[in-house]
């Protein structure tokens, strides 16, 4: 099982009112590729990190081989979602992918 988690910092113009919808649409768009793009096999939004967190959000997928994060990545539904739900908002982006 390959595992890929990317985390995310909201914008600082963003507002704070805005950040619960915010995160309600990236979580219902992204969770809503499984099914959509070959190899994605599960797909986790947290939303409520605890305090000792540096990020404010994180997607937890897991894919069948590693190869799989490549066709995810580049697969235009996903392009779609990260240019529409994900990309206008955050930065300091991290990534981990791992096998376990």
């Amino acid at each position: 099982m390959i595992y890929h988690i990317v985390m995310w910092q909201f914008k600082e113009e963003i507002e704070a009112d805005r950040k619960p919808e915010l995160k309600a649409a990236m979580a219902e768009n992204l969770c809503g590729l499984v099914g959509q793009v070959p190899g994605l096999l599960n797909a986790e939004f947290v939303t409520h990190p605890i305090p000792s967190s540096t990020h404010d959000m994180a997607l937890v997928t897991t894919f069948a081989k590693a190869e799989d994060i490549a066709g995810y990545s580049s697969h235009p539904a996903h392009q779609h979602v990260a240019n529409t739900y994900v990309r206008p908002f955050v930065h300091n982006r991290a990534c981990l992918d791992f096998e376990m």
